[in-house]
């Protein structure tokens, strides 16, 4: 078992309470109810809350399993609860005004947290955790690099030596999904954005890496029904010509990769695809030598997107009118985190954030072209850590 060290915990605490101070110095107490902040903090996942007071120490409070809790933590203070009631009887002051993530937390836990904590005023805390998040310490980095090379061996090396003509788009995304977990994938990609699903990302042949899906992204797939859009299709079968695309997650100890590799099956696409993909190979390398610490994200995009020309820009970051407005993203703990490479993300970039960059193209009647991944913020430029090839790897 992989623990979150204790250093790591106290380290990040300490963080939150600083950036926290800064933004709100009144602040009196936060309270932390999901998974992945709870994780983040305490190093398991429970059903439960985490108090943190200004002045005092924190406490996570664990509704079930508070054993899990305890084989899996090196958190200081770890007390069982019931409900809700347990752990307010323990409260010798209530603060007038909390601090919760907004983002997050339903309405009906709100109102049953609330009865308990009858506080007059809340404020939201999740600006104050994602930046805390944002900059990945050594441990973090290390998880970090053990996924990229899961995901640069799965994708570079094994994924071309797979494809045969006949099998369908679902079977495809199954079998990688199936060898990233051998590999050590943890087998669950994570998303921020409200009730997204996806189970091993965006595979498809062919135009079907086109089509739209509600899903924040370049890419789409036709899934597998309109009641399970993910996958990919069990109707649409590889055959010679086509483009394969491949958008797909990777995690180890609760860490994500993002990496999207193409494939030429059968035989080469037309020219004008290849050109623009090379171009998407281009920017993708441009942004990375701009991963520089007190680089502004916003400047970055602009930069790119101004020197694109119009029709380059027709279909670039998607298809007709299902594109997207950035060109990487921040990625950890969640496929999307912040900061953005997009406009009005304006704070500088430091040291030890990391960024999955994605230039992709959408080319009619052939399919979705580009690349996507992942770089660390060094001050020589962005390390990648999920693999070298420039994709459109053939498979004749």
């Amino acid at each position: 078992m992989e623990k979150t060290p204790l250093s790591e915990i106290e380290n990040r605490m300490g963080k939150f309470k600083e950036v926290m101070s800064e933004v709100d110095p009144e602040w009196d107490m936060a309270v932390i109810f999901s998974n992945i902040n709870l994780f983040y903090f305490t190093g398991t996942m429970q059903n439960g809350m985490l108090l943190i007071p200004r002045d005092e120490e924190p406490t996570f409070w664990v509704r079930r399993s508070f054993q899990r809790a305890q084989d899996e933590s090196f958190f200081p203070d770890i007390k069982q609860m019931n409900s809700f009631r347990d752990a307010a009887k323990h409260m010798s002051k209530l603060p007038n005004s909390i601090h919760l993530e907004t983002e997050v937390v339903p309405l009906a836990l709100y109102h049953r947290f609330h009865k308990h904590f009858p506080f007059d005023d809340f404020k939201p805390l999740d600006s104050s955790i994602a930046s805390v998040r944002s900059v990945k310490s050594e441990y973090e980095l290390s998880l970090m690099r053990k996924s990229g090379k899961i995901h640069q061996h799965v994708l570079e090396d094994i994924v071309p030596n797979i494809l045969c003509e006949g099998m369908n788009e679902a079977t495809l995304a199954s079998k990688i999904f199936s060898i990233l977990i051998e590999e050590g994938h943890d087998a669950v990609t994570r998303f921020g954005m409200f009730d997204t699903e996806i189970v091993v990302g965006h595979v498809g042949f062919g135009e079907s890496s086109l089509y739209p899906t509600s899903f924040d992204g370049a890419s789409g797939n036709y899934g597998l029904s309109p009641a399970a859009p993910v996958l990919g299709s069990r109707d649409r079968k590889l055959k010679k010509g086509n483009l394969v695309f491949a958008d797909v997650g990777c995690g180890v100890d609760g860490y994500n990769t993002d990496k999207t590799m193409t494939y030429m099956f059968g035989c080469s696409l037309p020219q004008h695809a290849i050109d623009a993909h090379q171009k998407c190979v281009e920017i993708q390398n441009e942004i990375a030598t701009m991963l520089k610490p007190g680089a502004i994200p916003s400047d970055i995009y602009r930069n790119i997107m101004d020197n694109l020309d119009e029709e380059f820009l027709e279909n670039f970051m998607g298809f007709g009118k299902h594109k997207v407005k950035f060109l990487g993203h921040g990625i950890g703990l969640l496929i999307d985190e912040t900061p953005v490479i997009a406009e009005k993300f304006d704070e500088p970039i430091q040291r030890g954030m990391v960024f999955a960059v994605e230039p992709k193209k959408g080319i009619k009647n052939v399919g979705m072209v580009g690349i996507e991944n992942t770089f660390i913020v060094t001050p020589n430029g962005g390390e990648c850590i999920t693999g070298t090839s420039s994709g459109l790897i053939p498979v004749f």
